[in-house]
Formats: C-alpha cells, structure tokens, sequence
C-alpha cells in the first residue's frame, strides 16, 4: 500500500489526491446504506486451506527417522469435581516439548453424552485451563463413556486428525494399585500398556509424579540416569537430550548405565557404546555394570511365595468390592504373632530346586515374610468352608541375557510350577506351596537390578528406565505390576519408557 501511494503520488499528485477522494465517497456511501459485509476472514480461510494442504503432505508417506519427534498424548484422571488430579503431568510435557510439537492432554468422562454433555464441558474447560497455567500448546479432547477404560482406549485410538496425530501415549503409574478400591484403575493401567503396545505407540508412565519439579523450578547440579537394559528404538536415550532443552533440567549431567553379564566384553560394551553417543552429538558418561550370578535369597523365594498365594487365593475366594475390602481389614486388625516354617529350599535361577539344602535367612527380612505369610494364612482359614480347585495361572517372566531385560509368557499353565503348589492339598496350607520357578527368577532379576540402581543412581535427579512388556495373559497382571513395583523401589522419580517399534534416532543422515 505504501509502495502503491508513492507511485500515485510521484506521477501525478493531483490524480491521486482526485483518486482517494472518490474511493472515500464510495466507501461512507456504502457505509450509510448499512449494507452487510459477509466476505469472512481471508486469513483465516487462508489458514484453513494450509492446513489441508500440510494434512495430506503428510499422508504420502512415514516420516524419516530425523524428523521424528514425541507427538504426546497425555491422558489424565478427573476428579468430582472435574478437576485434573495429575497436574505435574502437563508440567512434564512441557519440559518435554518445550512447547513445540502436537500435545493432545485427553480425559474420560463417564456416562452417556445426552446426561453427561454438561461434565464434559466443565472437564474440558479445566483441562484448557491448566494447560494455559504449565503453557502446554496443544489440544484437549474430553470423551463421553460408558465406562473409563472404553473411553481411555477410544482416545488412543482415535486421537489426532490423520497424519497429524499422536506416536506416544503418557499416563501416570496407580499409586495406591494394591488397594481395593484402587483394583479397576490399576486394571485400566495394564490394558493401556497393552494397547499402545499392540499400536506401536511408545509409553512414557512417570512413577512418583508429585514429586516431579514444576516449570518455576531449576536444577543447578545433579545427573539424569538412563538404565539402558534393552534396545528400543533410541527413545531412552532421545528424552533425557529433550529434557535437558529445557531450563529445568538444563544443568542436569546426563548418565548412561548398561548391564552387562560374565560372559559379556565389559570394555568393548563401553567403547561402542562410547562410539554412538559421539556420532549422536550426546555428552553423557557412560559406565557398563556387570551383574554376575548369585543364588537366590531367602527373602526373594518369600516374596515371591506371598505374591503368588495371594494372588491365587484372591482369585479362589471370588469376593464383591465390599467383601475382599473386610477381608483385609480382618487381616489388618489381627494381632500380629510369630509362626514356624520350615527354611526354604536352595534354589539358583539356571536350575530347580535342590532337595536337601536350605537358605540362610535375612535377620531383617523375616519379619516382614513372617507377617505377610501370616496374612495368607488368615485368608486361607476364612476361606476353609468353602473350598474350591485353585488352578495354575500362566505366568509371565522376566529373564536376563546378554543385558537384556524381556518379559515373555510360559508355554504352559503347568511349566515351571512345582506339583505341591499344583495340588489343592497345597493350597489348604500355604507354607507348603511353593512358588513358580519363572516367577521366582523374575523376582530375583528385579530385585538384583533395583540393589544395582540404588547404588548408581540412588541421588539422581531423575532415573529412565527400560519397561518390560504385559503378560499376554490378563492372569499375571498382578504380578506384573508387582515387579515393576520392586524394580523402581526406593527411587524418587522414576520415568518408564517403552518403545514404540521403530527407530527414532539415527547417526545416519
């Protein structure tokens, strides 16, 4: 416009002068006929169409590996009142993204849309509302269910608008998941993992959030610890590069840890490893743990015997909500006495059980069996009128190799479990069970590995963690969570991370 006034003005500046003032009577001539303008926004039909164009670029093909970014859906829990119960969430998402990329902050409601629509807008007006507050950009997207979980899973599989959608998935790990009113959300947590799973969608469950800083907070020392246990992709190593972008963490050293066994080349783990951060850009201390064979303790063959008969006899007893609630508190409001037990048996992770040996005892541990044994003892006389069959779930495990942590199903509902725990003589005393060799190797190698991680990383400021798969079979799910439970014990903030499947990052341009 500027440009075109000067030209007027430099060839004639009389006919321009003539010129504006005709254009200024036709416009307060139209202006006092009160005619409408229905012409619309220009930019933002502009706008609309560049979105278009960009949304179907995007569809031609899968994005290179040096263009993969986080595109976060964050799903989080509403209270009565509508309230997000996990703010320190959003704050993590923004250290995270650092305010660039997609981030979709998701919710259920329950109910049906014509009773629930007025939830719903509540539920997302506070969820715009905080993210306003942490300064996450992105969308919030509220669903009307009949139940959480469908809607949970409806939001993972229909987030986003086709090329433009979400490779991530972001939810909190169930605090109080052994509690019984806290049953269905840990079972909600389980399928979440099972369906990104099956998406090829990563997993990020931060344990502990309310610890997590907020964005006002700053680290000025202190180290992010990867435990890098299996290959994923590179999605342990690219967050912690991510989070140190943002002022938080920014003067936070970075740490990488990888098991090693005997039979593994410690210093050439090293030096490769040493090798592909350089071509990655990525300054952090690499350091190889090795973890050689050990025989199994007591304490471990007691925690895992405790697990498994309260699992199975929770199962057996087949209580509503309100009956396993009095149950424990039955259990809760006993006195507390000492039983005799036979020591169990030796036991070494590459073989069965030895007959004719026995475990020495860990002085500091075997009250705490001796009281959990107890508990299951309870339970099973309450349940002594009304026996039923117990059956042998197929159990999940994980094993270590060549620094590998995986977790796999068992061939059979049989393999690995003793005949006397396969008995329902067995299941009458509990002391006489014994516990499944696959979960008893498992528990072992999550035991190991958190003595291991207490001892590195015990002050770290934040430790990232390798998350091992859900059992295929819905049977193992509490001990599944209470592994990855004794795997993150003692540590303040932990971050788990599952890959999504594919390559994220690359030396290769």
């Amino acid at each position: 416009m500027s440009l075109c006034l000067s030209l007027m003005f430099i060839c004639s500046w009389y006919y321009a002068i003539v010129a504006m003032g005709i254009a200024t009577c036709i416009y307060k001539y139209i202006e006092f006929c009160g005619a409408e303008k229905e012409w619309g926004d220009g930019i933002r039909g502009i706008s609309l169409s560049a979105a278009r164009f960009a949304l179907m670029r995007l569809e031609e093909g899968p994005p290179h590996t040096k263009n993969w970014r986080p595109q976060i859906l964050v799903l989080v829990n509403m209270d009565a009142e509508q309230n997000v119960e996990q703010p320190r969430l959003l704050s993590l998402t923004n250290q995270l993204k650092a305010g660039k990329g997609l981030t979709i902050v998701g919710t259920s409601v329950q109910g049906t849309f014509l009773d629930s629509y007025t939830e719903a807008q509540r539920a997302d007006q506070s969820l715009r509302k905080l993210m306003e507050t942490e300064k996450v950009k992105g969308f919030s997207q509220v669903v009307v269910s009949s139940n959480i979980r469908d809607g949970t899973s409806h939001l993972i599989q229909v987030g986003g608008l086709g090329g433009l959608k979400h490779n991530t998935v972001m939810v909190s790990w169930p605090q109080n998941w052994k509690q019984p009113e806290c049953y269905q959300q840990f079972r909600n947590f389980i399928e979440v993992v099972r369906e990104t799973t099956i998406a090829s969608l990563a997993l990020l469950v931060p344990k502990n959030i309310s610890s997590y800083p907020s964005n006002g907070e700053r680290f000025t020392e202190g180290h992010i610890d990867m435990w890098w246990i299996v290959h994923d992709g590179g999605m342990l190593m690219l967050l912690p590069f991510l989070l140190r972008q943002h002022k938080v963490w920014r003067k936070c050293k970075l740490r990488i840890f990888t098991v090693a066994e005997m039979d593994d080349n410690s210093i050439q783990m090293k030096k490769d490893l040493i090798t592909f951060l350089y071509h990655l850009r990525i300054d952090a201390a690499v350091e190889v743990v090795e973890m050689l064979d050990s025989d199994i303790s007591a304490y471990t063959y007691e925690k895992t015997l405790v697990m498994e008969q309260r699992s199975q006899i929770l199962k057996q007893m087949h209580l509503t909500k309100n009956e396993m609630e009095r149950e424990i508190q039955s259990i809760t409001d006993s006195s507390r006495g000492s039983i005799r037990r036979k020591n169990p048996p030796t036991l070494r992770p590459q073989q069965s059980t030895e007959e004719g040996t026995t475990l020495a005892e860990k002085p500091q541990h075997k009250s705490e069996a001796v009281s959990n044994l107890k508990q299951v003892r309870l339970i099973q006389s309450k349940n002594a009128a009304t026996p039923t069959s117990p059956t042998s779930p197929t159990s999940p495990a994980v094993t270590l190799a060549g620094g590998a942590v995986t977790w796999r199903d068992s061939k059979g509902p049989d393999k690995g479990m003793t005949d006397s725990a396969a008995t329902p003589e067995a299941c009458k005393d509990p002391l006489s069970m014994k516990p499944n060799q696959m979960d008893l190797r498992r528990m072992h190698t999550a035991m190991r590995l958190n003595e291991v991680i207490i001892k590195k990383s015990k002050e770290a400021k934040l430790v990232l963690l390798n998350m091992p798969g859900p059992p295929k079979n819905r049977v193992g799910d509490e001990n599944y969570m209470e592994f990855l439970e004794v795997l993150t014990d003692g540590l303040n903030r932990v971050l788990l991370v599952r890959g999504g499947g594919r390559e994220v990052i690359t030396i290769y341009s």
